[in-house]
């Protein structure tokens, strides 16, 4: 497999993808690749128009997608795909239209046979066993909270430490905690926004200027740098 599973879209005051453009660029080569791309997490955006901004930016650095909802059958545009790209939004429209297309098994088929695998936010989200590490508030009812699992640990996206002045709620850390109480197997990694995962030839590295925050029961949360290996997650 290869993976390219990105925290976030954008950073504050950049354009849209612009930060991981060049890590997207040179994840999928030099050669075109037109990719197949995901928009179901779109909500507040039609899928047409999400596609068109994703497109703009693939093509500023040679490369292109078609979106999945201008095939008239999904499961086949899926086999068939040169690589799968999944953009962020809702966790839960997401989750649920991959679900109700019957996409889960053919997506992680396609990824297996070699396919790179794209997603940011909400699209790195499934590319977990479940969604349960999201930050989205479920709007919609999926089946399950299963998805792709195509990776044995939980990312939470879009990791903040702040805890708002006068805000009297769970931090995040706190929520993640949680969900290692109910869940004492399962590793979660806090992707602070501006970082990614890699996985490539057997080997999960992060790229980016800022630590990851790794959470496990019964130890105390940790930070790793790009500096250190992360394998130990894919175990």
């Amino acid at each position: 497999m290869r993976l390219l599973l990105i925290s976030n879209s954008t950073m504050a005051g950049e354009a849209y993808l612009d930060y991981p453009k060049h890590n997207i660029q040179k994840f999928l080569g030099n050669e075109k690749v037109t990719a197949l791309f995901i928009p179901y997490a779109g909500v507040t955006v039609s899928f047409d128009d999400y596609a068109a901004k994703v497109k703009a930016k693939f093509n500023e650095v040679g490369h292109d997608i078609e979106s999945i909802h201008n095939f008239d059958n999904p499961i086949e545009a899926v086999k068939n795909a040169k690589a799968i790209i999944v953009g962020g939004g809702s966790t839960w429209q997401l989750t649920k239209m991959l679900q109700d297309n019957g996409l889960i098994e053919p997506m992680v088929v396609r990824i297996k046979e070699g396919a790179p695998f794209i997603g940011w936010s909400a699209g790195s989200n499934v590319a977990c066993p479940t969604i349960r590490t999201t930050n989205d508030m479920p709007i919609v009812q999926p089946d399950s909270f299963n998805v792709l699992n195509i990776m044995p640990f939980q990312i939470n996206p879009h990791y903040l430490d702040a805890n708002p002045d006068g805000h009297g709620g769970e931090t995040r850390e706190d929520r993640i905690n949680e969900f290692m109480v109910v869940n004492p197997d399962v590793y979660v990694a806090g992707l602070r926004e501006g970082t990614m995962f890699l996985y490539e030839n057997g080997n999960l590295s992060m790229i980016g200027e800022r630590n990851c925050r790794i959470f496990k029961n019964g130890q105390e949360p940790y930070e790793l740098s790009a500096k250190d290996d992360f394998n130990f997650l894919m175990k």
